[in-house]
């Protein structure tokens, strides 16, 4: 029996929820389902219920490979197996679908001495952002303290890590290519300005302070110093 696939539109994307089943026939159900589909589908943010299924690094590296080859951004896969949720952390992928509420916690203030400019409007958060969390502004967003794997940003602007950048990102979303991301310890899982994606794999030697801008319809990643006006 061909496991069910089911496709909903949520406030973070799309969730893709999958029926029972042993994990290589889920896929192929899964991935049958969004060909028939791609050109509806291609440029979602989806994430994947897989149940209690547990899957390890490479099952999953081969599940966000194979969405990506077809147009698709794999953002989270939740699951009851804390094997799966765990490996999925490690990959940087969101376990859990953002709660609105966390919004509230967040101030405007004038941008502090980074690659904003002067008095432009930011967002600040003084906080680690753990897994599960999801952070969105329209305009700026400077977090003072680090993005774990799992965490998200999506801003309207620029973005401001002053920390370690572990998680997803995604800067000038409203299509403005002029946004940036820096942080102190730059190594996200997944980069995206405006509708360009980088993607970020392993250890990238010594951490450093870095920033990424597009430059000639690519993500380009140079050394950053934050007290350079």
């Amino acid at each position: 029996m061909i496991p069910s696939v089911q496709i909903k539109g949520v406030r973070e994307g799309l969730l893709v929820t999958l029926g029972d089943g042993d994990w290589p026939a889920m896929l192929a159900a899964l991935l049958s389902h969004i060909d028939k589909q791609v050109d509806f589908l291609r440029g979602g943010k989806i994430y994947i219920d897989v149940g209690s299924q547990v899957l390890h690094a490479i099952e999953l590296s081969r599940l966000r490979d194979a969405v990506s080859e077809r147009g698709l951004n794999l953002w989270g896969v939740l699951s009851n197996s804390p094997t799966t949720e765990q490996t999925a952390q490690l990959l940087g992928l969101a376990t859990r679908l953002s709660r609105p509420s966390r919004q509230t916690q967040f101030r405007e203030s004038s941008a502090p001495d980074t690659n904003l400019q002067d008095g432009e409007a930011a967002v600040m958060v003084r906080r680690t952002l753990r897994s599960g969390y999801s952070l969105r502004h329209a305009n700026h967003v400077v977090v003072i303290g680090d993005v774990n794997p799992g965490a998200e940003i999506i801003a309207g602007g620029s973005v401001v890590v002053w920390g370690k950048l572990r998680g997803v990102v995604h800067a000038g979303s409203e299509g403005d290519t002029n946004a940036t991301v820096s942080a102190l310890d730059f190594s996200p899982t997944q980069l995206r300005i405006a509708g360009e994606i980088a993607q970020f794999a392993g250890k990238r030697g010594k951490p450093q302070p870095e920033s990424a801008r597009i430059v000639d319809d690519k993500v380009v990643v140079e050394a950053w110093n934050p007290g350079k006006k």
